[in-house]
């Protein structure tokens, strides 16, 4: 197992990190799982003992039971250097201050979530998504708060477009606040909408990204196949709409290439897609969940995976999105001034 640092903190995570949100089976993610004690256990131990050091859960995952779960298996002293994360923001209660970022939820949510785990520290507290309503200045003033209060080591964020991340790193600095290390976001061959913005950012302000849905639900574990039906058992057979397909040939166009290269390596079609990810510029680590040792015996493989470079064309050119403006003019006029961020971003295009 490689280990990177995450963003500009000294802290190293494993490039494969374990998502929970199979765990608890409560409310909507049941459709995801419903892993009790004793299941989540064995799937932890093996990933630990893979070299995973980093757990994410949230407190909405199964309204606080995925947290409970963990906090059963790991609480208290832990060993093997295992870090933990969860994320707050979305609604824990009935009241008009159980949402949101402001100072009172943020607070209240994070003492909560120590008391679920049976710990004193959250290793990584992330903002679960936007809050438009609460000024920033408070949200930003709130984390800082945690982390000198020693119940937060670091602060990082989940699903905000590239404005609200440089105006919360501005709030921080004019403020000599914590800062984000990180970012948790949507990532995958078939969704690279985050090449716009948000990978670019990460490389220019030094932010690390965390992947959730790295195989976008499933579609490209190569369970799924072009005029195939959907098979049991998956989220899609269950009514789970995340990610979005809005080219439904490209997705399939992008499974047979993945199966392609899979079948060539005597690997499946996951561990190629996990791979490619693991090595995209940015990236710190994939988060894999899953409901049985089957799953991810076979994700975790592909922290070994090392795919060549006529692999990686393939798939980068398979899955390659269209420049959105001003990057499409930017290609066209600014290829003499780019920096590394940019390239990111527009360097694939500049090579065809």
């Amino acid at each position: 197992m490689e280990y990177r640092l995450l963003g500009r903190s000294g802290l190293k995570v494993s490039t494969i990190t374990m998502g929970t949100m199979t765990f608890g089976g409560v409310g909507w993610a049941k459709t995801v799982g419903d892993l009790g004690v004793k299941e989540a256990k064995k799937l932890v131990d093996m990933c630990i003992d893979a070299g995973v050091n980093l757990l994410d859960t949230a407190d909405i995952y199964s309204q606080g039971a995925s947290e409970e779960i963990l906090g059963e298996i790991i609480g208290g002293p832990r060993k093997n250097g295992v870090l933990i994360a969860t994320k707050a923001r979305f609604s824990m209660g009935p009241g008009a201050n159980d949402t949101g970022s402001s100072r009172q939820h943020l607070i209240q949510a994070c003492e909560a979530s120590l008391k679920r785990m049976k710990t004193d520290v959250i290793d990584l507290y992330q903002l679960h998504e936007w809050d438009g309503q609460t000024p920033l200045e408070e949200t930003m003033e709130a984390l800082d708060t945690l982390v000198r209060q020693g119940k937060v080591r670091y602060i990082g964020c989940s699903n905000f477009s590239g404005w609200h991340i440089m105006k919360a790193l501005g709030v921080s600095e004019r403020g000599r606040r914590e800062r984000f290390v990180s970012q948790q976001i949507h990532y995958t061959l078939e969704a690279r909408d985050a090449e716009n913005e948000l990978v670019p950012v990460s490389i220019d302000q030094g932010l690390g990204i965390l992947v959730w849905s790295p195989l976008a639900a499933g579609l490209l574990s190569g369970k799924h196949r072009r005029n195939q039906a959907t098979p049991e058992g998956t989220r899609q057979f269950a009514g789970w709409t995340e990610p979005p397909i809005r080219d439904e040939n490209r997705l399939w166009n992008i499974v047979d290439t993945l199966v392609e290269i899979a079948d060539g390596r005597g690997v499946s079609a996951a561990q190629v897609a996990l791979a490619w990810l693991i090595g995209r510029k940015g990236v710190t680590s994939v988060i894999i969940g899953g409901r049985t040792k089957a799953q991810f015996k076979d994700n975790l493989a592909s922290a070994e995976l090392k795919l060549t470079d006529d692999e990686r064309k393939r798939l980068d050119d398979v899955s390659l999105q269209p420049l959105m403006y001003p990057y499409w003019h930017q290609c066209n006029t600014a290829s003499d001034r780019l920096s590394e961020a940019d390239l990111s971003l527009i360097g694939p295009h500049l090579e065809k």
